[in-house]
C-alpha cells in the first residue's frame, strides 16, 4: 500500500539573487464583465508578498523588486470577493519575472492571456513545451485512475496497463529533463528540473552530482541555497550517523532534548494536527509503543503545527492518545528541528539507537513493528 504524506510543496518558486532588481507589470483585460480588483501572489523560499490593485478601464499595474528569477501569479477577482474567497479554481495565471517589464492582454480572463517581454517567462515556456507531451500524458491517465470504481482500481487487468504507460510518459520526462539539464547549466529551469525530480521520488544525493554541474549563479540563488541545504540535511541525517540534537519545548513549555532520550530507542516522530495522512498513521505507531515501550524504547514526537494553534495540537495528541513526549516550536514548515532534518513531508520518521545514531528512517505501518522486533 502506498503511503501518504502531507508535502511541503514549493507550488510558487522562486529564487533570489545578491543583485535585486526592479520588475514592472502591465495589464490590460479589453473585454473586463466588471471591473474588480487584481491579486498579485509571491511566495519564495524566505518570503511572501501579496497585493492588490484595482482594475480601471480594464488596466492595472503592479512594480516591485525581484531578487532574480521569480514566479508570481496574478489572480483576477472580478466579484471582489477577496482573496480568501477566491478558491484554487480562481481565473489566474503564473509567470515569471525578473527585471523589465512585463506585458499582460487578456480579452476577459486572465487564464489565457498572452505574456510578453519577459525572456525569463520565454525560456519558462520553452521549457514548458518541452515537457508538454509528457505531462499530459501522465495527466490523463492521473485523469482515468481518479475518475475509476473501486473495483476497476482492484482489477488488474485495469490498472497494470495504467502503470505501464504511466512510468513510460514519466521515464520521458525524466529523460528530458536530465537533457535540458545538460545542456543548460546556467538556466534556473534547470534546478526546477532538479527538483521536480526531487518531488517525483528521486533521492535528494543521487541529485547532486546534477546540482553541483548548475552555474554558481543558479546555487547560488536563494532556491539554489535552499536545496543545498537539503542535500546538507540529507548528509547529516543518514542511517549510520548521529543523530543531530536540538531542543523543543513539550506541551507543557518545558524544554525537551534529543540527547535527553539517549540509552533507548527513540522513534524520532515528525507529524501534525492538520495532517491526515500523519493522523491515519498515529495509531499505529500507538500499537508500536505499547508493544515495545518496556523494552527500551520511546517516542517523541515534533509536530509541525501552526503558530498560534497549540490548542489544536494538544486535542490531537489527546484524541489520538499519543503518550510519549511531544514537543513543537509552533513554527509549521519552518520547525527548527524539521529543517535541522531535511523533513519536506509528514508523517515521517527516524529510528535513533542508544548510542545517538540513526539506524531507520521513513518506518511505516507494519515495517515499523518489524524492524522494532528485530532491534528489541
Amino acid at each position: 500500500m502506498k503511503i501518504l504524506k502531507m508535502m511541503l510543496l514549493l507550488a510558487l518558486p522562486g529564487a533570489a539573487v545578491a543583485q535585486k532588481s526592479n520588475f514592472a507589470i502591465d495589464g490590460k483585460i479589453q473585454q473586463p464583465q466588471k471591473n474588480g480588483q487584481i491579486f498579485l501572489s509571491i511566495r519564495t523560499p524566505n518570503s511572501q508578498l501579496l497585493d492588490s490593485v484595482k482594475v480601471t478601464n480594464g488596466s492595472f499595474a503592479f512594480k516591485g523588486e525581484a531578487n532574480g528569477p521569480t514566479m508570481v501569479y496574478i489572480v483576477y477577482d472580478q466579484e471582489n470577493k477577496g482573496w480568501d474567497n477566491i478558491g484554487r479554481n480562481g481565473d489566474m495565471i503564473g509567470f515569471y519575472v525578473d527585471k523589465g517589464k512585463t506585458t499582460i492582454l487578456a480579452k476577459d480572463s486572465v487564464k489565457t492571456a498572452a505574456i510578453k517581454g519577459s525572456a525569463l517567462q520565454d525560456a519558462h515556456v520553452a521549457y514548458k513545451n518541452l515537457l508538454k507531451e509528457s505531462e499530459d500524458g501522465i495527466n490523463a491517465i492521473n485523469l482515468k485512475y481518479s475518475s475509476a470504481t473501486p473495483e476497476q482500481r482492484k482489477d488488474e487487468s485495469f490498472a497494470t496497463p495504467l502503470r505501464e504507460q504511466y512510468m513510460k510518459f514519466a521515464d520521458k520526462k525524466k529523460q528530458l529533463q536530465q537533457d535540458y539539464i545538460a545542456k543548460n547549466p546556467s538556466s534556473y529551469f534547470s534546478l526546477l528540473a532538479i527538483q521536480d525530480q526531487l518531488y517525483s521520488g528521486s533521492e535528494i544525493l543521487a541529485l547532486e552530482p546534477d546540482f553541483n554541474r548548475l552555474s554558481t549563479a543558479v546555487r547560488d540563488s536563494e532556491a539554489g541555497q535552499a536545496f543545498a541545504k537539503q542535500i546538507a540535511a540529507a548528509k547529516a541525517t543518514e542511517v549510520g550517523v548521529l543523530a543531530p540534537d536540538f531542543t523543543q519545548n513539550d506541551v507543557n513549555d518545558n524544554p525537551v532534548k534529543l540527547s535527553d532520550f539517549r540509552g533507548k530507542y527513540v522513534l524520532l516522530d515528525f507529524w501534525a494536527s492538520w495532517c491526515g495522512p500523519c493522523r491515519a498513521e498515529n495509531p499505529n505507531v500507538v500499537a508500536a509503543y505499547a508493544k515495545f515501550k518496556d523494552k527500551n524504547f520511546t517516542v517523541l514526537g515534533v509536530s509541525l503545527d501552526q503558530p498560534g494553534k497549540k490548542d489544536l495540537w494538544l486535542k490531537a495528541i489527546e484524541a489520538d492518545k499519543l503518550t510519549w513526549t511531544n514537543v513543537s516550536d509552533l513554527k509549521f514548515w519552518n520547525n527548527e528541528a524539521a529543517k535541522l532534518y531535511g523533513v519536506r513531508g509528514v508523517p515521517q520518521n527516524f529510528l535513533i539507537g542508544p548510542d545517538g545514531k540513526i539506524v531507520a528512517k521513513d518506518l511505516r505501518g507494519e515495517a515499523l513493528h518489524e524492524k522494532l522486533a528485530e532491534l528489541l
